[in-house]
């Protein structure tokens, strides 16, 4: 487990999660990760809630819409399993 400045954290590793002051600073910086990493950005996601959300924008391409259907059924499964 990782502790440092939180020592509530139970990480088993580094996290992979980016944290933006608001939504243009977050816009900016996935697409410049995308854009830079030559990835695909999947989301946005909201997460702590009891069920999981997963929002389409309009606009999205077809890509999205199955990249992001993709995770609602591993959520779907997860949850169905008993795993969190």
């Amino acid at each position: 487990m990782l502790t440092g400045a939180y020592g509530f954290a139970e990480l088993d590793g580094p996290a992979n999660v980016l944290v933006f002051p608001n939504l243009e600073a977050g816009n900016i910086g996935y697409k410049v990760l995308q854009r830079l990493g030559g990835a695909d950005a999947i989301g946005p996601m909201l997460v702590g809630m009891d069920e999981p959300v997963h929002v389409l924008q309009r606009g999205d391409e077809v890509k999205d819409i199955v990249n992001l259907a993709g995770i609602a059924v591993a959520d779907a499964q997860q949850r169905d399993s008993g795993e969190r």
